[in-house]
Parts: C-alpha cells; sequence; structure tokens
C-alpha cells in the first residue's frame, strides 16, 4: 500500500517515474513512447535561471526547470522526479536535441510532478516533530507531550506525558533516537496483536511479517506471503492500523487492487472506506516522526 505523496508518503523508491521515451522504434510502444531520430537544438534558458553546477536547464511551459543529465547504456530516455528533483537518463548515443524533445513531449507530466514533491516537502515540514522537551507526538491517535526526565529510566507513557530518560541538555537526534525506539517497539506489538485477528477471518497467515521505515508505503505484500507494516502507522488511531493490516492480509488472496480485492478488504474491515479517506489526506497537524 503506497503513502499518499507524502506521507507516504511521493518517494517510490521514492520517486515518480514515466515511462521511458524510446530512443529507437520498439514493439511495446505502447507502455513506450517512440521518439525521432532527429536533433534538434536544444532550448537555451535565460542567463538567470542557469542551472547550478552538475546541472542542465531548460524551458517547459515557459517555466524554467533544472535537472541532472546522466548518460547510460540503456536504450530509452527516461524521467524519475523526487526530492532531489528532475533526473533524466538517456543512451550515451542520443543527442542533446532529442532528450530536448523529450522533455518538451512530457513537460505537463514533470511539472506537475515537481509541483507535487514541492507540496510533498512543504507537507513533511508541517507535520515533522519537533525534537526537543515539550514537543508533541501522536501515540495511536492521542497527542503526548515529551518530558525529557533525567531520573526517569528508558521511555515511559505517564497519562499524556512521555517520559524519556535523557539529561537536559541531551540533543534532538538523541531525543529522536531514543522515542522512535520506544515507538517501534510498541508497533512490533501493536502489530502482533492485530495481524492474527484479521489472519483468522482471512483463513490465511503471512508468511513472516516485519517492521517497515519506508517513506511512501504504509505497507507492503510479497508475492511469497511477507508482510511489512510501516511502523509509523503507530501514530494513528487503531482502526487506520487495522486498515493497513487488513489491506496487505487481502492481498494474500488477490496480489492485485481489483475488485476481488476490495471485496476481501471489505470482508475483513466493513469500514475501510472511511478508513482509506482519511489515511489519504491525514490531517496536518498529526505530526509522524
Amino acid at each position: 500500500m503506497k503513502r499518499p505523496p507524502d506521507r507516504t508518503d511521493p518517494r517510490r523508491t521514492n520517486a515518480a517515474r514515466e515511462p521511458s521515451a524510446r530512443a529507437q522504434p520498439a514493439a511495446d510502444a505502447a507502455l513506450q513512447l517512440t521518439l525521432p531520430l532527429f536533433d534538434l537544438p536544444p532550448a537555451t534558458p535565460p542567463a538567470s535561471v542557469r542551472a547550478p553546477a552538475g546541472m542542465r536547464s531548460t524551458m517547459l511551459c515557459e517555466q524554467p526547470v533544472h535537472y541532472e543529465l546522466r548518460r547510460s547504456r540503456r536504450r530509452t530516455i527516461g524521467f524519475v522526479i523526487d526530492d532531489r528533483g528532475l533526473r533524466v537518463t538517456a543512451p550515451r548515443w542520443v543527442p542533446m536535441g532529442e532528450i530536448e524533445r523529450a522533455l518538451q513531449e512530457k513537460a505537463r507530466w514533470i511539472l506537475r510532478k515537481l509541483v507535487e514533491w514541492r507540496d510533498h516537502e512543504a507537507r513533511r515540514e508541517r507535520v515533522a516533530i519537533r525534537w526537543h522537551d515539550g514537543a508533541t507526538l501522536r501515540f495511536l491517535g492521542t497527542a503526548l507531550t515529551l518530558s525529557v526526565d533525567p531520573g526517569a529510566r528508558g521511555v515511559a507513557r505517564d497519562g499524556d506525558l512521555l517520559r524519556v530518560g535523557l539529561p537536559p541538555r541531551a540533543g534532538e537526534e538523541q531525543l529522536r533516537d531514543r522515542v522512535q525506539s520506544w515507538l517501534q517497539a510498541r508497533a512490533r506489538e501493536v502489530f502482533a496483536e492485530r495481524i492474527p485477528v484479521f489472519a483468522e477471518r482471512l483463513g490465511r497467515t503471512p508468511s513472516r511479517w516485519a517492521l517497515s521505515s519506508a517513506r511512501t508505503r504504509w505497507g507492503s505484500c510479497t508475492p511469497d506471503g511477507a508482510i511489512r507494516l510501516n511502523w509509523r502507522l503507530v501514530h494513528f488511531p487503531m482502526e487506520i492500523v487495522d486498515y493497513v493490516i487488513a489491506h496487505e492480509l487481502a492481498h494474500l488472496r488477490e496480489l492485485n487492487h481489483g475488485p476481488r480485492f476490495w471485496s476481501t478488504v471489505g470482508e475483513l474491515f466493513p469500514d475501510f472506506e472511511r478508513a482509506r479517506a482519511w489515511l489519504r489526506d491525514f490531517p496536518d497537524d498529526m505530526p509522524v516522526g
């Protein structure tokens, strides 16, 4: 199950990938864009938008866009957009004019994905936990306040406080690592309790399961029946955790997202549509670490 563009996570191998543009004709033209084999003069961006060192610039729909060009032995021109921006990979023999043509062909897709990534990064900044004494985080949907307590041992919940045994001058990294370790341990406990519930309803058990730290997926299921669940789900209310578990276990029966898959999810978790919509647009005021 993919995270929405950030929440979960655009990061797929953390990237948006447009189907490659063929540098030479091929039979699978339905999946690959075939480009003519002739050179075009590359666009020259205004001096004011010259690319940083190691990058190139072009104008797409009258918008200056910087990109990294990589040459390889591949046969196609490919585009990847992630938190580093736009990367273009092209065969070594393809002239710049053809690469420019490919960029112009995909201009609207490229600009749309760049905007999505910009919004994604802004959202991540809004929901990021501030790792200091008195900061707030969510645990199973409940707000907890971090309390750095030199007298505490380890990390322990005390009502609406999460007491963390660290010296007063402990740095953000120490606090983050200590609390995330606690959250991951709680996630493992919650998942270990809830997976058997839905496995019994389904009549199938995953071959194994493990925690995930993915930035773009809440969960995944492999063809051999292995389940991975993002530990950050422990920030969310229990019904959201249950939905993701039901979603991934449903893949043990249907390794796709067709009608029979969603019917199986409905059998396991009848209120899945509401949970699915919530997860797709979870509140901005819910920091996740």
